[in-house]
């Protein structure tokens, strides 16, 4: 009897350790399977951190891709001016500024008081036809707001022949035709200064008028026209004294027919540099800037050189 109770009790307790046993091997399972888990949740997280990762840093492309569409797209750009050498310049700058999503549009002016007018007005974007003092002066005389964008080139002033082919054969009572605006009639002077035919008052400068010649031998007479005007009266006057563009319009070249020449090394010649006039606060305008910035360029550089025979020089900061 008591042998069977003891087998009985025996068998209860190897029934116990087998469950417990089977208990230890069920937690150590899960334990891993848990673990395993977590590992998974992990995986995933992290390959979603890089998708999200990879998704922003993809939209962040795109944003950069869509704002270089957007400044290279461009817009159409407006400039008014002179039809020579000006126009033409802009005309070879439209090519490069196409190739970078602009569309300039030239409008060519035969006047210098327009120009201006429809810059200030806001109807056009920029002018390019005139230099600095000219501007100034404008500025100063009509109340407008423009301001230099950016200069591109300088025309030497220039003394051409009209009915005598050397200023040796000037002669007593001869007329000289010259520039009536204010800037551009005291380059004129200057001019005929620098050659001997006339001189000016200490102190004229660039605000030269006929009224400050202090001596002039050859009692020239001084007639002033509008700058558009002068090339026309040369078969009428012993000589002309030009604005570099009209000389090209007139079919001049200033290194084959001007009697006389600012040098390029002259300080007129880097006062009277040509810019692009902007209204002021324009100035700093994407167009502007794009403009700017080609006909500044070494492919604008070359096609001023290789066309204008020294009558219009590539102006270096």
């Amino acid at each position: 009897m008591k042998k069977r109770v003891l087998t009985t009790i025996l068998a209860g307790v190897l029934a116990v350790s087998a469950f417990a046993g089977c208990g230890s091997s069920n937690t150590a399972g899960n334990a891993a399977a848990d673990n395993n888990a977590a590992a998974e949740t992990n995986d995933a997280a992290e390959t979603n951190d890089a998708a999200v990762a990879d998704t922003t840093a993809a939209e962040s492309e795109a944003a950069e891709s869509v704002a270089d569409t957007q400044t290279t797209e461009g817009g159409t750009i407006t400039v008014a001016a002179s039809a020579t050498p000006h126009a033409e310049i802009l005309e070879e700058a439209k090519k490069i500024l196409a190739d970078q999503g602009w569309d300039l549009e030239i409008t060519i002016f035969d006047d210098y008081v327009l120009p201006n007018e429809v810059v200030e007005s806001g109807e056009f974007d920029a002018n390019y036809f005139q230099h600095i003092p000219y501007l100034e002066n404008f500025n100063a005389e009509k109340g407008t707001h423009l301001v230099n964008a950016g200069g591109i080139h300088y025309e030497p002033f220039g003394i051409y022949p009209g009915t005598k082919k050397d200023l040796s054969e000037l002669a007593d009572g001869d007329t000289i035709a010259v520039p009536n605006d204010t800037t551009n009639e005291a380059r004129a002077l200057l001019l005929l200064q620098d050659n001997g035919i006339i001189t000016l008052k200490d102190g004229a400068g660039l605000e030269a008028t006929v009224n400050d010649i202090a001596e002039n031998p050859h009692n020239v007479k001084i007639e002033e026209l509008a700058a558009e005007q002068v090339a026309r009266v040369a078969p009428e006057v012993a000589f002309v004294v030009l604005n570099g563009n009209y000389a090209l319009q007139a079919g001049y070249s200033v290194a084959q027919d001007s009697l006389a020449y600012e040098t390029s090394d002259s300080e007129a010649a880097k006062t009277y540099v040509n810019v692009i006039a902007v209204k002021e606060g324009n100035e700093n305008n994407p167009g502007i800037q794009a403009l700017v910035k080609v006909l500044k360029s070494d492919d604008i550089k070359k096609f001023i050189n290789d066309t204008y025979d020294g009558a219009v020089i590539p102006f270096e900061d």
